[in-house]
């Protein structure tokens, strides 16, 4: 209802408002991925260093890859709030930032999801046979690609 009155009220600040809720959602949205990515794949981290603790440094390849989500969102926040400071904002741009922000913030939360899914399945299962390794990790970046599909496509609005 908020975001209806704003739009509806044609002045200069509905475009920015809009703008920068983008932002905000590009880097919130990719950090929520990012930390959920990170919180279940670390528990299963834990499960496997309870089992064999010498497999620990290759099992954090997870939580590397649900850091990087995080940089998704920094990325674009970072380029969508440069061009609303140099730029004249007009409501089709301010929309244009906000489809990028969550183009690219929804898709880092859908691939930390999977990442934290499949990670602690992954690592839980690495620390019972070694053969499983390989597959993790395709697995793994099939669901980081989730994220960098947001992020080219938010790319791609922003310039």
């Amino acid at each position: 209802m908020v975001l209806a009155l704003i739009a509806a009220t044609g002045d200069d600040q509905g475009a920015a408002f809009f703008a920068y809720m983008g932002v905000a959602a590009a880097l919130v949205f990719a950090n929520l991925g990012a930390s959920y990515g990170t919180a279940k794949a670390g528990v299963g981290i834990a499960s496997l260093g309870v089992i064999d603790s010498s497999k620990i440094t290759k099992s954090l390849i997870p939580i590397i890859m649900a850091g990087i989500l995080g940089i998704y969102g920094v990325i674009i926040a970072v380029i969508a709030n440069s061009q609303i400071k140099t730029g004249d904002l007009d409501d089709k741009r301010g929309y244009t930032f906000l489809g990028a922000g969550l183009s690219c913030g929804l898709s880092a939360l859908a691939a930390g999801l999977a990442i934290g899914v499949a990670g602690d399945a992954g690592v839980r299962a690495y620390a019972q046979t070694d053969g499983i390794f390989v597959g993790m990790i395709l697995i793994l970046i099939f669901a980081e690609a989730i994220g960098l599909y947001g992020l080219i496509v938010a790319i791609i609005m922003l310039f």
